[in-house]
């Protein structure tokens, strides 16, 4: 059997939504988080006080925390609920989340940003299982190589592009932190636009009791 050209899945309902609410979402995620970094790094009097040396570190390891603690029952979670339900309620999770860190870059709010650092690494935690349990649902056998490689350079392309992206923006002179909020609160209501049209996944075993 020829192998089918991956570039051609990005036409196809059963896949283009779904990619393009994960590079959405993993863009959002290092919009939000490369902004903070940065101001907590070189504006470390005004945004928490913190060490500069060590803030990358800390905002980095708050953000893997629920990896940690909730990776188990994530996937659990994506076996036992249909997926594209699953999905868009975590993409209506992403935008309550951006709407607090956004009150956070308004009103230099340390424990909202951090605790946004935290639910945004728990929004990428519940995501994270759907994305691998979806595909082999909606994808043919001889599909799965170049849809797996598809998503995994979106991803990489979204975090280099969202990485950029906050960077630029919180360099913008008096009111930075006020564009990544507006941003990042855009493009979490473009991803879940997105993820209204990821197709029906029927979960693969409703009967599965969540040990949590």
């Amino acid at each position: 059997m020829s192998q089918p050209n991956q570039f051609a899945l990005l036409k196809q309902k059963r896949f283009a939504p779904f990619f393009w609410t994960q590079f959405f979402g993993a863009g959002n995620d290092n919009i939000f988080k490369f902004a903070f970094t940065v101001l907590a790094t070189y504006h470390a009097a005004e945004w928490g006080n913190l060490d500069p040396k060590s803030a990358g570190a800390i905002i980095g390891g708050v953000f893997i925390l629920p990896f940690v603690f909730f990776s188990a029952t994530s996937g659990q979670l994506a076996d036992k609920l249909e997926k594209s339900s699953l999905i868009r309620f975590v993409k209506n999770l992403e935008i309550v989340i951006m709407l607090a860190i956004a009150v956070g870059f308004f009103n230099k709010n340390i424990y909202l940003l951090f605790s946004g650092v935290f639910l945004m690494g728990l929004h990428s935690t519940l995501f994270g299982p759907v994305k691998y349990a979806y595909m082999p649902q909606h994808l043919r056998e001889n599909e799965l190589t170049g849809g797996n490689g598809m998503v995994e350079m979106g991803t990489f392309v979204a975090i280099l592009l969202g990485t950029m992206l906050g960077g630029a923006l919180v360099a913008i002179p008096e009111s930075g932190a006020h564009y990544v909020a507006i941003v990042s609160i855009i493009v979490a209501v473009i991803g879940r636009v997105v993820a209204g049209m990821v197709p029906h996944s029927p979960a693969s075993d409703p009967s599965l009791k969540i040990n949590w």
